[in-house]
């Protein structure tokens, strides 16, 4: 290896040695601001779009909440779609990037209230525009907060003029996407169960509902049994007196108590039926011996699924032997009777709950928990309500006990104002209240509590519940015509799903699963800040007759017109049902609806006004990507695929990429609380953008990602040994013309191994950026740079490059380092934006240079030779044996350099052999000189259990350390120029 200086000479300064300004420490921190600022003044993204003849790549932006400081969630999909962006780009797209935001619904009007609440307003006092234009306000500030956030990132895109889903344009269109819904008769007016939050006293899509652990009431409770009496026509029971005629076979059930459990005692005044399962065993059981704390009478006879009955019993503090088992009751014997509420004559209940109460058999019953009976309240569950939708008897259960704050309605006997939750979300008054109740009126057989999962609001992290409440839905189900094309949307949406590209693969089951699983769409919200349901209703008309709805295209012509010049706000002046009935239909027949449409439709829109309407959208208005996290695939995956499907009768993308969530070091989910966040604010200041997205690129973002302090250290090592690569490449590169190139037919063969390798990874290198694995591409380039260059390629040629004069072998090692930095500088842009805009200015100065407008170079195909990469193969396997022989030699300090070694290298193999004879073997495992034997290698040469049939013998190397190079030679000392070897003699006098 070269020498810098020697104790007697000095030949320094004939070597030729890297030269280079680029400093090893990046102070990323301090210098990516300049670069964004460079980037800006250039205009990179603007002059991206004028390059002339590329295909169109979009990447459609799923819009972050404009609602606070950005998190490492939105730092990781943000890169991640960055790398998309930029990679595309610079594989020959117009890869397009439009940012947008979110900019209405429950957030920010909460932020509102709270900023009245501290000045003592009142939110109904204010009018609506006035509060809407507060959250208008609101959301642009933390757009401007964000996008500078997002910049500073090194996040490419129009940001300029980015997609915001309350610009007036925005706001026309979502109008318009809804009336597409209420023109083609899928838009309905339903009374059914939807999760419901009582904090923020509004509807809530599931997307907007995580689960958490919480501690529920559970209660055992008691309804008797009653039977109907043909010759009085009403069911009778033990006080009656007498067996009813129609079932003398029953007079054993008379009195007995069928037992319901559940967790949601605040329920029960809600009931209207009990459910069985037909192929349920159940039995009749009766007590025969109690404790003395116990809600059970001896004599009491219950009725229970067989598998659950020893449970039940059991929690009522009864001990086995203290009931019997008395005999089968079997399903067609349960379908005569009826049941009595609980609190059915309790005194001040004024016949609340006096009629008897359904009993039949339904499907979704089990007998895994609970009694093997359901206790069903269809204005508090989906199942319940379903059942007895398919029953048309609706009319006959559906309560409207509970209010929109949750609370019960003032006039329900016993319960009147009590709150489900209290104020700030926490347990309210009426479980205890109900739970008080029936063990008063000895309704109660056992009580308990559980812990569940059991949904939230991920807004107000309270609870929430289901409630009937009049909404307006997307029937899924319901044929629709768009041109010649009928269907169903549950059916379009999952054909299209199947046309969908998935990463990962498992993306497409689950949203598959989803969609066939799903109601119809929930559409209204009860709230103020958003886009209004543009529909108005007949007066006096019932939501099922035809003419319900006003379906006029004239009237949806000025509603368009005037939400594209006014905003969405224009529906709440005064005046506005005038404004858009008058002349068309008389305005005092109609009732306008003021409900807001759901923030997912907002979103789910969004390909339609920016996609479809902008010029920097795409022609056919379909996206090539959309990427978010998993949750999505509930949430705007699965919003716009709805709405796409039911507007136009297709998805809005082409491939869905999904990532996971982002988890400290430890694998815990991120928590205030806990006080294990971390701030992409932070990591910048500390590390550089660079490293958070080479943290990025590191990952396996499809699944859950870990980040902490060592995690980041290791990544700031990979980018050190990286940053040293491209930093000697510089240096080696350093005054390099196009009269040093040299052409790949006329170079070594090790310098044509290099270029096969580059031609295969520049393979690896596009398929996995357009496969969006951006892990894969990382890894393959870090090995390629630190194994196949820096541990090999570099440590063999930094011999020639220093000492050789201006050789052939010099002349195309350059050639070679070339085109390594252009590939290695376009590979790795999408990734290190700033490090490789560095790198590459340090090359390529100039005003408008950067490496952003430049492409991935094509590589030749005739690069690939997998004759030369097999022998190099057998090459560097050999040279792997010798490396660790004489590391031992090192180690036990018998030399201090690999250039005092001659060893001998005992080849088994004729094919590696001749490979390695082929070769300076010498100059590639760096001593001073080797000798290749066929012999059997002699007993006790230095092996390797991985290498097979190559062994190694150490031997110092015989003559004089050259002053110049170090090789030691014997020719050392015999050529006119002191104390150096021929070759460097030559070099010298040369």
């Amino acid at each position: 290896m070269c020498a810098e200086t020697t104790d007697t000479l000095d030949y320094k300064p004939t070597l030729t040695l890297p030269q280079t300004d680029f400093p090893m420490r990046a102070g990323l921190p301090k210098r990516e601001p300049e670069w964004l600022k460079r980037w800006e003044e250039i205009g990179v993204y603007d002059r991206l779009r004028e390059k002339q003849g590329r295909r169109p790549f979009t990447l459609h932006d799923g819009p972050p909440y404009a609602n606070g400081h950005l998190h490492i969630g939105h730092a990781l999909n943000k890169t991640i779609k960055d790398m998309i962006v930029r990679s595309h780009q610079m594989m020959g797209y117009d890869a397009r990037y439009i940012p947008g935001w979110d900019c209405h619904g429950l957030p920010i009007e909460w932020k509102i209230e709270e900023q009245y609440r501290k000045k003592g307003r009142n939110k109904d006092d204010v009018p609506i525009n006035e509060f809407r234009g507060e959250c208008r306000s609101f959301a642009e500030g933390w757009v401007d907060i964000q996008r500078d956030e997002f910049k500073r990132l090194g996040i490419t895109g129009n940001w300029a003029k980015p997609y915001l889903t309350m610009d007036f344009h925005a706001e026309r269109v979502i109008a318009e996407e809804f009336m597409k819904f209420l023109m083609n008769g899928t838009l309905y007016q339903g009374s059914k169960p939807v999760m419901w939050s009582p904090m923020e006293q509004t509807a809530l899509a599931e997307a907007e509902v995580e689960y958490h652990d919480k501690d529920s009431f559970t209660v055992w409770v008691k309804f008797d049994v009653v039977v109907p009496d043909e010759t009085v026509g009403v069911y009778v029971g033990p006080d009656e007196g007498h067996i009813p005629s129609a079932l003398p076979n029953s007079h054993q059930l008379i009195g007995a108590k069928v037992v319901i459990w559940t967790t949601t005692p605040w329920t029960l005044p809600s009931n209207k039926a009990v459910v069985y399962g037909e192929n349920i065993s159940y039995g009749l059981y009766e007590i025969t011996g109690k404790p003395d704390e116990c809600w059970a009478a001896v004599g009491d006879r219950y009725l229970l699924a067989d598998n659950l009955a020893a449970d039940v019993l059991g929690r009522a503090r009864l001990e086995e032997g203290q009931w019997t088992r008395r005999r089968d009751v079997s399903a067609d014997e349960l379908s005569g009777l009826g049941l009595k509420h609980p609190l059915a004559g309790a005194e001040g209940s004024d016949g609340e709950w006096d009629d008897i109460r359904d009993f039949r058999a339904a499907e979704f019953v089990t007998d895994t928990e609970g009694t093997g009976f359901v206790h069903c309240a269809p204005s508090h569950g989906m199942e319940e309500y379903e059942l007895y939708r398919d029953l048309n008897m609706l009319q006959q259960v559906i309560t409207y006990n509970v209010m929109d704050d949750g609370r019960f309605r003032d006039d329900l006997p016993f319960f009147g104002g009590k709150f489900i939750l209290s104020r700030k979300g926490g347990e309210g008054d009426a479980n205890k209240a109900v739970i008080d109740k029936l063990v008063e009126v000895g309704g109660l057989l056992a009580r308990g509590k559980i812990k569940h999962s059991y949904p939230h609001s991920w807004r107000s992290k309270a609870p929430v519940i289901y409630r009937n409440t009049p909404q307006w839905f997307a029937a899924i189900d319901k044929p629709l015509t768009i041109g010649n094309d009928t269907f169903t949307i549950r059916e379009r949406a999952l054909s299209e799903i199947d046309r969908v590209k998935w990463t990962p693969k498992s993306g497409r089951n689950r949203l598959h699963s989803m969609m066939e699983a799903r109601p119809d769409w929930v559409l209204s919200r009860q709230r103020a800040w958003g886009v209004p349901l543009t529909c108005f209703t007949r007066k006096g008309l019932l939501p099922t007759d035809p003419d319900f709805l006003l379906r006029n295209d004239e009237v949806n012509a000025r509603i368009v017109a005037a939400f594209e010049a006014e905003g969405a706000d224009c529906w709440y002046e005064e005046g506005a049902k005038e404004r858009f009935l008058g002349n068309v239909v008389n305005p005092e027949d109609y009732d306008q609806v003021m409900d807001i449409l759901d923030v997912w439709f907002d979103s789910g829109s969004t390909h339609a006004f920016t996609l479809r309407d902008r010029e920097d959208g795409t022609e056919d208005g379909i996206a090539d990507v959309y990427m978010e996290g998993t949750d999505q695939h509930r949430g705007w995956f699965h919003s716009s695929l709805l709405q796409s499907v039911g507007t136009q009768g297709h998805a809005p993308y082409r491939n869905v990429v999904t990532h996971g969530f982002t988890l400290d070091a430890k694998g815990l989910k991120m928590s205030k609380s806990i006080g294990n966040t971390i701030v992409p604010e932070k990591i910048v200041q500390q590390y550089g953008a660079d490293i958070l997205r080479l943290w990025v690129a590191q990952t396996d973002y499809t699944a859950d990602q870990r980040i902490g302090d060592e995690i980041l250290k290791g990544v700031a090592d990979s980018y050190r040994r990286l940053r040293n690569t491209m930093r000697y490449m510089l240096g080696a590169l350093s005054a390099f013309t196009e009269a040093d190139r040299v052409d790949p037919a006329d170079m070594p063969e090790l310098e044509r191994w290099v270029l096969h390798r580059v031609a295969e990874l520049d393979k690896v290198v596009r398929d996995g950026y357009a496969r969006f694995d951006f892990q894969g591409v990382f890894q393959a380039v870090f090995t390629f740079a630190t194994v196949d260059l820096s541990a090999f390629y570099f440590d063999i040629r930094k011999d020639a490059l220093y000492c050789d004069g201006d050789t052939a072998r010099r002349r195309a090692t350059r050639t070679v380092l070339d085109i390594l930095f252009h590939r290695l500088t376009t590979w790795l842009a999408p990734v290190l934006v700033f490090t490789m805009e560095e790198v590459w200015l340090e090359r390529f100065p100039g005003e408008g240079s950067s490496v952003h407008l430049v492409d991935m170079p094509e590589t030749p195909e005739s690069w690939l030779d997998e004759a030369l990469a097999a022998k190099w193969a057998k090459v560097r396997a050999a040279r792997r044996v010798v490396t660790a022989a004489l590391e031992v030699q090192r180690t036990e300090k018998v030399i201090g350099a690999s250039l005092e070694a001659a060893p001998t290298v005992y080849v088994a193999d004729a094919d590696q052999l001749a490979a390695l004879e082929s070769v300076s073997f010498e100059d590639v495992s760096i001593t001073s000189d080797i000798t290749l034997s066929s012999d059997a290698a002699p007993e006790g040469a230095f092996t390797m259990p991985e290498t097979d049939g190559v062994a190694v013998v150490f031997a110092k190397a015989e003559g004089e350390k050259c002053a110049r190079c170090w090789k030691v030679l014997p020719d050392v000392g015999s050529h006119a120029t002191p104390g150096v070897c021929g070759r460097c003699h030559d070099a010298v006098s040369g």
